[in-house]
């Protein structure tokens, strides 16, 4: 403790006690017991915001008697400490003075420490680098350069590589950020200091690895170095090609050649190790020449035909070879460049096509021991490569990417060869299924990956096999397969390939087999049942175009005989080990919820099975998406079975709530949005009085403290509404009217919540006696107007015109005017004639835009004031904008505008992020239910109105009207038999 104080001074001083409080605290970080470790984290935590707190830090990780392990610990935090306080803009920047001496000490201390500890000074400097290379540390290329030149002429090949790194994460930058002129003065700057070094540092490098061809050790490090130099250049010449390369580009390309020829036995002989660090050395130099391919094709093409047949060799054998991955895709990348290009014709020949598809396809898309790996030991991350697409990079993805970048010029001949292909994995199949069942899963895999999608649709297609005749053949077999863990790759092809192909599937064969998928659901390997969810809930998405609109092709009807054994075995499903939160699983609980027809049998057993895993989540919540898609499974259950069947309500509430009131208590903070939605659904469910418990609820919401996170607002935005509709008869109680305008007020105040004070304002509106709300009209005014005037924004304006608009339908004309004008004198025309008038064409939605015609065209033909002959100017303008409305659709009145940002709010520390569930969202109230046509009786009391003053109102029609809209006002008349006099 005494250290402690010593150290927490207005600045750390570098002394021995400081040496020794940050010694021990770091040792302490590394302690077994959680106390002594918390104890030491929050001991650093503290003394870290002490002025010269990382400079003490870095000199720690300098001195040499203290236990390396305690100093590799030390830079760590170093690092740690400069991402989060090295921008002037921190909570606690680093102090300008400190930042000077760290950069100062960090680049030779970075050059003489141990590989480990370079490593992480080497990150620490990148950070530093981020921000204030070149233009705020103009000294440290010169310094890096200076280093660079030593260290090659001392043959010291440790301190090469660690300043070759950094430079490489220095101009990392320039892969990474947009185009813009700043950054190429940073890049104008780094050519001029550093290509002309680059190159001279390859050349020396080259000249080094032949003179120590048989010296592993020392050869290891030179071939390091010149990849990461590779890499250097790759972010040099990304933004566009400098002309210093495009000048020495024939030593380069020389250089690049070399690297893909040349063997280096001394270490490749040495193990799987050695051969991965030269391949990466190779994969370097083929993205190099894949960038200048597709960037620079007119400069590259001279040095094309030799590159292609270096990386084909090249190719031929690493294909073969299980460990020699990231080649073989750069190198596979390369060509499928190559073969999209204007040089195709170099992969035209048949005998090229056939070894493309035999020795470079083939081999690559068979599994090996590494995919059986992944799918054993880590569901999550096989499903990602191989049904969602993240297999980018993987061998079996870029190989089918060649055969379809081929197919671009060579389609017939492609289809040709592949599918031989696929019939000779077939018959491999058929020989000896137990096997060579590989081949039968590499058969389906290029069906699957080489099928064409359909634009704007999941339908997808292929020439490659007949796709119901190879589904019969070759998919059923496997899907009536009784051991449901028997062969699980290839049944987790099978049933890919059936969620692929669903469109193409006949609803009669597709039911005949739903019933083997529910099977699969009981399989305990976990990509099985994954892929059995996935199918059944993607089957449930398929439309039917029936030339009129689209209709889902499978119905409650079809799953109802199934639908006690599939939600079983979903439940059954998630207690299988590491699917406990299984995101596949839970989203087909969720789908079939939302089509299936749920009785109280169903009902039941799936509200206590959905609350008892969300109890389990509460405890520590981890995956966002499985997360999502409970809460939208909790609120699909609740809104079709209590809507069904409201008997079930009481039973739902005691499952229910607990949970819910648990995510408040505990302050499971990333819950909340949900909890208030579910909330909301259960209080329109209660019939009135609402019950005591939820008015416990009801006063929690109105505490300001809850608002305070923005991503909580849509929710309790959404609760809140509830109670209004449902308790307003409470609202005038115990000051919660009060209340819920101090919200109200808060949320109108920021453009980023406009929208939801009116969410709350109109249903106050719409559901109190105008004798609760007069006292309070006059704040409520001045509060919108004010706004309108600091700030206004068109989502504003639309707001306070269905506000005004459901005002004056609930309350009269004349209680409005005169609320209005209590404010201030005349100030209603004022507001309808600035914005009321020329913003009503831009209001949208069905119920907004009727309720704001029927109150324009109220105020029209009934406001006394309008009807004045001093008022002709207003009541023509606003019959303008009246029909307007009425006679355009949407997009031919309204233009896109951008999302305003609430930066209002503080944004430090965790903030929940609002996700709306789909069926917990508002039913939507018509406050005009007995109003069906909107444009009728606006035109009937239009034409009623002109029948008492006849002759008045033509006149002002043709000279306040456009044109345009005096022939679609002529036409409603006509519609209706209406007539104007």
């Amino acid at each position: 403790m005494m250290l402690l104080n010593l150290v927490k001074t207005l600045e750390m001083e570098w002394n021995p006690q400081t040496l020794q409080f940050l010694s021990q605290s770091f040792l302490g970080t590394l302690s077994p017991q959680p106390e002594p470790r918390r104890r030491a984290e929050k001991n650093l935590s503290d003394a870290a915001d002490n002025p010269n707190y990382g400079l003490a830090v870095l000199r720690l990780v300098a001195e040499p008697s203290v236990d390396e392990q305690i100093r590799q610990c030390a830079a760590v935090n170093f690092k740690n400490h400069l991402k989060t306080r090295w921008m002037p803009s921190s909570a606690t920047p680093i102090p300008d003075s400190e930042k000077e001496q760290i950069k100062t000490l960090i680049v030779p201390l970075m050059l003489s420490a141990t590989p480990r500890i370079q490593a992480q000074l080497s990150e620490a400097l990148a950070v530093i680098g981020n921000h204030d290379f070149p233009r705020l540390w103009p000294a440290l290329l010169p310094e890096l350069k200076a280093s660079l030149e030593t260290a090659i002429n001392a043959n010291d090949f440790a301190s090469v590589n660690g300043i070759l790194a950094t430079v490489n994460s220095l101009f990392k930058k320039f892969r990474y950020q947009f185009k813009s002129d700043p950054l190429l003065l940073d890049l104008k700057y780094c050519l001029d200091n550093f290509a002309a070094p680059l190159s001279s540092t390859v050349v020396s490098i080259s000249g080094k690895i032949n003179e120590a061809a048989g010296s592993a050790a020392t050869l290891r490090q030179l071939i390091e170095a010149q990849r990461i130099c590779f890499r250097i250049f790759y972010s040099l010449n990304f933004l566009d090609l400098p002309e210093y390369f495009e000048d020495n580009a024939d030593k380069w390309m020389k250089e690049f050649k070399n690297y893909l020829t040349v063997r280096y036995p001394a270490i490749e002989d040495s193990g799987a190790d050695g051969v991965s660090l030269v391949d990466e050395l190779r994969a370097a130099v083929c993205e190099n020449i894949s960038h200048y391919m597709e960037k620079e094709e007119e400069l590259f093409q001279k040095y094309l035909k030799e590159f292609v047949e270096a990386v084909w060799s090249l190719l031929v054998v690493a294909s073969a070879s299980p460990s020699r991955e990231r080649l073989t895709v750069t190198a596979i990348k390369f060509l499928t460049i190559v073969s999209t290009s204007v040089h195709h014709e170099l992969f035209a020949g048949d005998e090229i096509l056939q070894q493309i598809t035999q020795s470079i396809v083939i081999p690559n898309v068979m599994l090996r021991d590494e995919d059986e790996e992944l799918f054993e030991m880590n569901y999550v991350e096989f499903i990602r490569r191989d049904m969602e697409g993240s297999d980018l990079d993987t061998r079996r993805r870029i190989a089918c990417e060649l055969l379809k970048g081929i197919a671009g010029n060579y389609k017939q001949k492609i289809t040709e060869r592949v599918s031989t292909q696929i019939h000779n994995c077939l018959a491999m199949f058929a020989e000896n299924p137990a096997a060579n069942w590989k081949y039968k899963d590499c058969a389906i895999y290029l069906v699957v990956s080489l099928a064409t999608k359909k634009a704007g649709g999941a339908s997808i297609s292929t020439d490659l096999v007949d796709v119901e005749s190879f589904f019969r053949s070759v998919i059923v077999p496997e899907l009536q397969g009784q051991d449901v863990n028997g062969f699980p790759m290839l049944k987790a092809g099978a049933l890919k390939f059936f969620t692929m192909f669903r469109v193409l599937i006949p609803k009669p064969i597709a039911m005949a087999l739903v019933g083997d998928v529910v099977r699969f659901l009981g399989s305990d390997v976990n990509v099985v049942h994954s892929y059995a969810a996935t199918c059944i809930e993607k089957l449930l998405l398929v439309k039917d175009n029936n030339g009129v609109h689209s209709q889902a092709r499978y119905s409650s009807m079809d799953i109802g005989p199934i639908l006690p054994v599939l939600m079983t075995n979903l439940f059954g499903a998630l207690e299988k080990p590491e699917s406990e939160e299984n995101q596949y699983i839970m989203r087909c609980i969720m789908r079939v919820l939302q089509v299936a027809d749920i009785s109280p049998e169903v009902a039941s057993p799936s509200i206590t099975g959905l609350t008892s895993i969300l109890n389990r989540v509460c405890e520590n919540p981890k995956n966002p998406v499985f997360n999502h898609c409970l809460f939208e499974a909790v609120a699909t259950l609740v809104r079709r079975a209590c809507e069904k069947t409201p008997s079930l309500v009481p039973a739902f509430e005691s499952c229910l709530l607990p949970s819910l009131q648990m995510i408040l208590a505990k302050d499971v903070t990333e819950f909340f949005p949900y909890a208030f939605q579910l909330l909301a659904q259960l209080v329109d469910l209660s019939r009135p009085p609402v019950p005591a418990h939820y008015m416990q609820i009801f006063d929690i919401l109105l505490t300001p403290d809850l608002w305070k996170k923005s991503g909580n607002v849509p929710a309790l935005v959404r609760l809140l509404q509830s109670f209004l509709q449902q308790a307003p008869n409470e609202l005038n109680r115990e000051g919660r009217l009060r209340n819920v305008l101090g919200i109200f007020n808060r949320l109108v105040s920021s453009p980023g919540t406009e929208e939801q004070g009116f969410h709350i304002l109109n249903p106050v509106i719409e559901n109190l006696g105008y004798d609760v709300m007069a006292e309070y009209m006059n704040h409520i005014w001045a509060s919108l107007f004010t706004r309108l005037q600091n700030s206004k924004t068109p989502r504003l304006v639309r707001c306070l015109i269905i506000f005004m608009s459901l005002f004056l339908v609930k309350h009269g004309i004349q209680t409005l005017v005169d609320s209005i004008n209590s404010v201030q004198a005349n100030l209603f025309h004022v507001i309808l004639g600035q914005f009321w008038i020329p913003s009503l064409k831009t209001i949208t939605g069905y119920t907004e835009v009727k309720l704001s015609a029927v109150a324009s065209s109220k105020l029209l033909c009934e406001s006394a004031s309008l009807l004045d002959p001093a008022a002709e100017e207003l009541w023509g303008r606003l019959l303008d904008g009246i029909v307007t409305l009425l006679s355009l659709p949407e997009e031919e009145r309204v233009e896109d505008e951008p999302e305003v940002p609430d930066f209002g709010e503080a944004t430090a520390g965790y903030q929940a992020t609002f996700v709306r569930l789909h069926n917990a969202g508002k039913k939507e109230e018509d406050p005009l239910k007995e109003i069906t046509d909107p444009k009728h009786f606006s035109v009937a009391l239009l034409s009623n109105l002109s029948s008492q003053f006849r002759g008045r109102f033509p006149p002002l029609i043709t000279k306040y009207l456009s044109p345009a809209n005096q022939a679609a006002l002529a036409q409603l008349c006509n519609s209706y038999n209406l007539a104007i006099l």
